[in-house]
């Protein structure tokens, strides 16, 4: 394949002759996707111009507020991939419930979950946005029988497909099928996505970590640990001066990780007990958890692999630690240390005023 001159169908079409998992019209299916997304593109580009900022007045399942783009997206993405026939059923961050293919259109073998405008706070500020998807065979025989949210509830392990769209200065579209990660960039002359970055990785050594330091005080103390290290640069235990980056959009984020490495943290923390984690599993965690595995990186809730946990429910949220292997493997064992009682509190020169810990 040529860099810059493959297209992502092309790529989609090679890819399924050479894996045989890749069953029937999977390239379709992702062709489909591929159009929602390049309808959002344009919906973001607009921004203002469209009409399209702004609240849409009303509440995801989650409780949070719609952004008006929130909602268009979601739309795109039923209008795009309902009608195909590649589908048994769809699932979105912004919809209760599971959305099956309507009677009247062919039903397919795969289920898809998107999180149709990943980091939509960001979009009255003219900031990077995303939508993240993940595909899985639906288990069964999908044909007269009803499909259930059940069908969804499998590890990210068993995903066929994960991906994201990053609406930024050029709009790219990142996937993996299961044999290493590809970007493409949509060249609007031609209305094309274009692989330019062909077998993306990740540096497993970074000294650039992402995190809401807002939280701080409600983390776990192992994540406390980390990040306080970073922090305490070349005087600290670390020995080295570290970044900090936030930019409140994950797609943003993984893409930047993707580029040059670094760390991306969501952890568990006590600011809301009733939420383990922030993020959620199906259409967050598991799709940008099997791109980053397949970049090389490492992908964790702190004290499981992310790909590993079961899911229980459609929105089930789980806390998120990926990256570069080798810092995700130190906050990993900065929690089974905590576990275990091994670790050490000192003083930090830069917080007097709470305990934190030290790498012995």
């Amino acid at each position: 394949m040529l860099c810059g001159r493959t297209n992502v169908n092309k790529f989609l079409i090679e890819e399924q002759r050479r894996n045989p998992t890749l069953v029937g019209d999977f390239s379709m299916l992702v062709s489909d996707v591929v159009r929602s997304c390049k309808a959002i593109a344009q919906g973001v580009s607009r921004g203002a111009l469209a009409g399209v900022l702004g609240d849409e007045g009303s509440k995801n399942v989650q409780g949070e507020a719609q952004k008006k783009l929130d909602v268009l997206a979601n739309q795109a993405f039923i209008h795009h991939c309902e009608w195909g026939g590649h589908l048994a059923a769809m699932a979105s961050e912004e919809m209760d419930d599971i959305y099956p293919i309507p009677p009247e259109n062919p039903r397919g073998k795969y289920l898809l979950l998107f999180d149709p405008l990943d980091g939509s706070s960001n979009i009255d500020v003219n900031l990077s946005v995303g939508s993240i998807f993940s595909v899985l065979l639906c288990p069964g025989n999908t044909s007269g029988r009803a499909i259930s949210a059940a069908d969804f509830l499998q590890p990210g392990s068993r995903q066929v497909a994960a991906g994201y769209a990053l609406y930024g200065p050029s709009t790219m579209l990142v996937l993996t099928v299961g044999s290493g990660v590809y970007g493409f960039t949509l060249d609007r002359d031609i209305g094309e996505f274009l692989l330019t970055h062909p077998n993306l990785s990740i540096s497993p050594e970074t000294r650039e970590f992402a995190i809401n330091a807002s939280n701080e005080r409600f983390w776990e103390a192992p994540v406390q640990r980390y990040v306080a290290e970073c922090l305490a640069g070349k005087t600290g235990v670390r020995g080295q001066d570290f970044n900090m980056r936030w930019v409140a959009s994950m797609v943003a984020e993984v893409h930047r990780i993707l580029m040059r490495g670094g760390v991306f943290m969501y952890p568990r923390d006590s600011k809301d007990m009733s939420k383990p984690g922030r993020l959620r599993l199906m259409y967050e965690a598991n799709p940008m958890a099997m791109i980053v595995g397949q970049a090389g990186g490492l992908a964790s809730t702190g004290s499981e692999r992310i790909l590993d946990v079961q899911p229980t429910n459609l929105h089930q949220r789980v806390p998120v630690i990926l990256g570069s292997r080798d810092e995700v493997e130190r906050i990993e064992r900065y929690h089974r240390e905590h576990a275990t009682g091994e670790d050490q509190p000192f003083r930090s020169p830069l917080f007097s005023t709470r305990t934190l810990f030290r790498d012995d």
